[in-house]
């Protein structure tokens, strides 16, 4: 396993396989500032090695691949510190959309707010059936932003205006029933679902997969 900063770490499997693990983030892996820059880094490195065929992200420990935006320092915001922030957080989520390769979200615990948004962006996601999924800005007088547009175009506009407007708290069959992730798994499966994923991307002709990916970037923003 290689350290790449503070925030995160990088483990390479056999067949371009690469795992990267946000950490010292507390227990529900929450984003301040400095974890936001520090996994975007992190990303940024990684999209240079093109041996890197497929990566999976997921948290430290088993409560929460990132549970969320830190609201603590966000309550701390003026106007010019708060749209620093939001920025920080876009690009982090837009070095997931621009990463060459596939990027899986491994999915356990709570994924809320900033962290669902992170993972709107990733190419698929794989929960464990505790996962819960919720976007609860508004219930602390924010409204969500930036990657929260990725989510109509994943579960449809009602079900999107339904969980951001109400903070509703979903489970991982109603997240797989909305489409919101691709598979649902026991807690005990879900390394064993993300490495047959994982395998079957990896064994794919690797540029073939990064035109497919850009493609499909590409294909987003046609009518």
């Amino acid at each position: 396993m290689q350290t790449i900063n503070d925030h995160c770490t990088v483990a390479r499997g056999d067949n371009g396989i690469a795992q990267l693990t946000i950490c010292n983030a507390g227990p529900l892996n929450i984003m301040n500032s400095a974890v936001i820059r520090g996994v975007r880094e992190g990303l940024e490195l990684l999209a240079k090695d093109t041996s890197i065929r497929v990566l999976v992200v997921r948290g430290s420990g088993e409560k929460s691949m990132i549970g969320g935006a830190d609201i603590k320092e966000m309550a701390t915001l003026d106007q010019a510190s708060a749209e620093k922030f939001i920025t920080g957080l876009r690009d982090l989520c837009e070095a997931v959309r621009q990463f060459p390769a596939p990027i899986i979200a491994r999915l356990r615990g709570f994924c809320l707010g900033g962290g669902l948004e992170f993972a709107a962006a990733c190419d698929l996601r794989i929960a464990s059936q505790d996962a819960k999924f919720a976007m609860p800005e508004v219930k602390v007088g924010i409204p969500s932003v930036i990657h929260a547009a990725l989510l109509p175009r994943l579960i449809g506009w009602g079900r999107a205006r339904w969980l951001i407007l109400t903070a509703a708290t979903i489970d991982a069959p109603t997240a797989l029933n909305w489409g919101l992730v691709d598979q649902v798994v026991v807690e005990t499966d879900l390394d064993a679902a993300l490495a047959a994923t994982a395998s079957a991307i990896a064994e794919c002709g690797p540029e073939a997969m990064r035109s497919q990916k850009a493609l499909l970037k590409q294909w987003e923003e046609l009518p």
